[in-house]
């Protein structure tokens, strides 16, 4: 049995994101939530926050023992980009790309 839990539109590049994916994957859902917790990186608090849910899911909608929860799949997609322009010489202008990511996390109990 599984539980997901999911972040869309997150303002913040799918590159920067897929850093902090790699760095709880597999691991326990508790050590994971310490390693989010003590990693410099702007998207540490969404994933938190996420990690935070998925495991809510798992206890509350399908009576997981939150003991037992590790982190099964974590993964970030990029989602719209916002387009803006910025002013540049002789008239001209240059796009911007803001990026946005949707994550997903996945936690599974250990057999």
């Amino acid at each position: 049995m599984e539980a997901r839990a999911y972040c869309e539109y997150v303002r913040m590049s799918p590159r920067k994101v897929k850093i902090v994916c790699d760095l709880i994957r597999g691991k326990d859902t508790k050590v994971a939530a310490a390693l989010l917790e003590h990693t410099q990186k702007a998207a540490c608090e969404p994933m938190a926050k996420l990690l935070k849910s998925a495991c809510a899911n798992a206890e509350n909608n399908f009576e997981m023992d939150p003991d037992n929860l590790y982190v099964a799949e974590v993964y970030a997609n990029p989602g719209a980009t916002l387009k803006r322009m910025r002013p540049r010489a002789h008239g001209r202008g240059n796009r911007i790309l803001k990026r946005t990511t949707h994550i997903t996390v996945v936690v599974k109990e250990k057999e």
